[in-house]
């Protein structure tokens, strides 16, 4: 069933305000929170208008005091415009503040660049002490909220817009491990978020048919890094390949590629978005279809790599007769 991350966040918050009184919602005027939301939640919901930078600063003031913020925003002003107060009032503290940036990556497309955040986990996961979480679907991200009242510190947590497909079974996730959700010894895909998961997954299965067996790892949580995870699971393969709703520079690609030169050096094609600002209109899908952010491309991307071809299929296009994207 398709949920959107950020409704499933927003419905498991409200229990969790009512059993935890040092627990805040701090909103930016979003829209995710409506009047009766605002009336059950009480005294722990406040609503401060589109001011991003006074979000955090008043949030870190909370945490000092011993409250616990959720602060409700886009990505791309939590990242951007609210950045220094992030910086400075809570990392540079540790405070315990949950910062739940929605419209992650591609979801507000349809607003131009001024509204995608491709920049968010480069940023966010530079930042000493900030837990950095990318949840795949509504089920992850009532598992991450649940859990990040323990975690110690800043949280960094990327929702999207709109409803996005379950993730097959699976064990619940846990921050800081990644997620097993396939193996196989020859390559590996690594991606976060809902559309490169469900991308990768559908690879696995397309190379499994051609003989390539595929571990699949959702690496929800880009800080702190399960490097343990993936360097087993790279050891014996001959590739890895990553792919993710964010510039190729510094997001979930530069973090494997970091991890995995120190630890154990193998070759890594990192898949995301062109270095240039989207100049293409449409939705989120359009766009993450648009540019490649599919398993036809991680399909093509291996292929290459390992100098295999297609099998033939009549009357079919095949993944490799796609338009490139750098």
């Amino acid at each position: 069933m398709s949920r959107a991350t950020r409704e499933a966040y927003r419905d498991v918050l409200l229990p969790l305000l009512r059993g935890r009184p040092e627990l805040m919602c701090l909103d930016s005027d979003t829209g995710l929170f409506d009047a009766a939301y605002a009336e059950a939640a009480g005294d722990q919901y406040l609503n401060l208008g589109i001011a991003e930078h006074n979000l955090m600063g008043i949030a870190a003031g909370m945490a000092a005091s011993g409250r616990v913020p959720f602060v409700n925003t886009m990505a791309a002003f939590a990242t951007s415009r609210a950045l220094e107060a992030i910086k400075i009032d809570i990392a540079y503290n540790r405070l315990p503040v949950r910062i739940m940036a929605t419209h992650g990556g591609l979801a507000a497309g349809h607003l131009g660049p001024t509204h995608q955040a491709l920049e968010d986990l480069a940023v966010m996961r530079v930042l000493p002490g900030m837990t950095v979480v990318v949840p795949a679907d509504a089920a992850a991200t009532e598992a991450f909220v649940e859990q990040s009242t323990d975690v110690p510190g800043p949280l960094y947590v990327r929702l999207g817009r709109k409803p996005t497909p379950a993730l097959p079974p699976a064990p619940p996730p846990v921050i800081g491990q990644a997620q097993t959700l396939r193996r196989g010894g020859d390559v590996v895909l690594v991606s976060c978020g809902p559309y490169p998961v469900l991308a990768c997954l559908a690879a696995a299965d397309v190379l499994a048919g051609e003989g390539v067996e595929a571990t699949v790892l959702n690496m929800h949580t880009l800080r702190p890094f399960d490097t343990q995870t993936l360097t087993a699971a790279a050891r014996p393969a001959s590739l890895v390949v990553t792919l993710e709703e964010h510039w190729r520079g510094g997001g979930l690609g530069g973090a494997v590629a970091e991890a995995l030169a120190e630890a154990a050096p193998t070759r890594v094609l990192r898949l995301g978005m062109p270095d240039q600002f989207v100049d293409t209109v449409g939705n989120q899908e359009h766009l993450v279809d648009h540019y490649g952010l599919t398993a036809e491309r991680v399909v093509g991307t291996v292929r290459t790599a390992l100098g295999t071809a297609a099998p033939e299929r009549p009357g079919r296009e095949n993944a490799t007769t796609r338009p490139s994207h750098p």
